[in-house]
């Protein structure tokens, strides 16, 4: 090891794995990365143990990039056994940041998800009924598990974080940037989102298109309505969650002609994503009469799942 560059770690847990492809697709940016710091630990691509990182002094990563939510056990020990390794601890990603997808999961019981997995699936074969716990064995030896917790959380919910890095996976400029600024030595003030305050909506490629007023009599979704390429995705009845979102993706879902579903968390100063986004939605409905704002409502699917699809541990609901 080269004890003149400062070292950094990345470490995956309850995720897709998307944030890890993020990192590799800097593509050559990896390698300024690399001359300017020491990668210790990064176990998805090169050959680290958890041993590896027991060994090391504590507090000589510089900064650990730690993607994806805490579920079970073993996650969770890795989250504490990597903030005491590391000066800055990086919560990476929408499911480190804010309990992401997985997160959605907290809509229902541990017990509940168990049966439906090992034991309701329809491609599931388990006539003994068998759900692996913690600790097992048949007399010729025992197997140990991680176990699987309660409840899905955000790494802030388990251990102290320095920063954020949102996104769903961190887009590719957003990646270079936090790196670059973590092996800087004038670091933002801590407890930051390594991205800008404003609301997507700012950068949005359409802002000039959206009109001053929006009314709409239902929601549409994307498989029903071709959309126009040009329009404001909300004046088109489609529920975008710009104006909810912070800025920083440089609205790839927008270039790809979708709404935005809000991977990047809220804006600066705003406390909760799912209600800045209802507050924005209540505006644009176009009526008074109580029954006609219920059919409008109610033409949105899975309002939780839409409005929480990233944020739901983290939010003011955290689950069911």
């Amino acid at each position: 090891m080269n004890p003149e560059k400062p070292k950094i770690a990345f470490y995956w847990c309850a995720s897709c794995g998307g944030c890890e492809e993020a990192v590799v697709d800097i593509a050559e940016a990896i390698l300024d990365i690399v001359a300017s710091a020491e990668i210790v630990f990064w176990p998805v691509a090169l050959d680290f143990k958890r041993k590896d990182v027991e060994a090391m002094p504590d507090c000589s990563i510089r900064a650990t990039f730690l993607n994806g939510a805490i579920r079970t056990s073993e996650q969770e020990e890795m989250a504490h056994l990597l903030r005491r390794k590391s000066q800055f601890l990086v919560a990476f990603g929408s499911c480190s940041h804010l309990g992401g997808i997985p997160g959605l999961a907290n809509l229902f019981q541990r017990d509940s998800i168990l049966r439906a997995v090992y034991l309701q699936a329809a491609t599931v074969d388990n006539p003994k009924g068998v759900i692996p716990g913690p600790h097992s064995g048949d007399g010729n030896g025992s197997l140990g598990l991680p176990e699987f917790s309660d409840r899905v959380r955000a790494l802030d919910q388990v251990v102290l974080v320095d920063y954020y890095v949102p996104g769903c996976p961190p887009q590719r400029k957003i990646v270079v940037n936090a790196v670059s600024t973590l092996l800087d030595e004038h670091l933002p003030a801590k407890r930051s989102v390594l991205a800008p305050e404003e609301a997507l909506c700012t950068e949005c490629p359409r802002k000039d298109s959206k009109p001053e007023k929006i009314a709409l009599k239902s929601f549409r979704r994307p498989q029903d309505v071709v959309i126009d390429e040009n329009q404001c995705l909300l004046a088109q009845g489609l529920l975008c969650l710009g104006p909810a979102t912070r800025a920083g993706c440089e609205a790839a879902c927008i270039h790809g002609n979708m709404p935005c579903s809000g991977c990047c968390g809220a804006p600066g100063r705003v406390r909760d994503q799912a209600a800045k986004a209802l507050s924005a939605i209540a505006s644009l409905i176009d009526s008074e009469d109580e029954q006609e704002i219920d059919r409008i409502l109610n033409s949105i699917p899975d309002p939780v799942g839409t409005l929480c699809r990233y944020n739901l541990p983290s939010s003011m609901l955290q689950g069911r």
